[in-house]
C-alpha cells in the first residue's frame, strides 16, 4: 500500500468539526463577555445608588442641625440652602442634595432630603424624610 493510497481513502470530516468547534467556543467567549458587562454595569449603578442615599442621609443631618441650631436660638425654622458637593476627595464628591421642607402648623417639621449623585444613565438619586416634633 502506498502512501498515495491511504490519503485517496479518507474523507475530510476534521474540518467541519474542527470549524463547528470553534464557532461555539466563539459564541461562549461572546456570551461571557456580555454578562461581564452587564455585571460590571449593575455594580456600578449599586455604587451610585448607595451614594446617593450617604448623600440623602449626610444632608438630612445637617439639615436637622441646621434646624434645630436655629430653634435654639430662639429663631423661626427656616429650610437649609442645598447642599451641592460635599467637598473633595471623599466619597461623596460628585453628588448633591436638595432639601424640601414643610413646617407645619403645630410642633411638627418636616424634611425631605434628596441626594444625587452621578450623570446621564450611570445617575442615582434617593430620598430620605425626618420628621420633627
Amino acid at each position: 500500500m502506498s502512501l498515495n493510497g491511504c490519503l485517496r481513502n479518507q474523507k475530510g470530516a476534521g474540518l467541519p468539526i474542527a470549524l463547528f468547534v470553534i464557532t461555539v467556543l466563539a459564541l461562549l467567549v461572546f456570551g461571557m463577555a456580555q454578562l461581564q458587562q452587564s455585571t460590571g454595569e449593575a455594580v456600578s449603578l449599586q455604587i451610585q445608588s448607595q451614594r446617593a442615599f450617604f448623600a440623602a442621609e449626610s444632608g438630612a443631618q445637617v439639615g436637622v442641625q441646621q434646624m434645630l441650631s436655629q430653634l435654639e436660638s430662639g429663631g423661626a425654622a427656616s429650610c437649609p440652602p442645598d447642599i451641592s458637593g460635599f467637598g473633595s476627595g471623599n466619597g461623596l464628591a460628585s453628588c448633591s442634595v436638595e432639601f424640601v421642607c414643610d413646617l407645619g402648623t403645630g410642633l411638627t417639621l418636616t424634611l425631605v432630603s434628596t441626594g444625587y449623585c452621578g450623570s446621564g444613565a450611570d445617575s442615582a438619586r434617593r430620598t430620605i424624610e425626618v420628621r420633627l416634633k
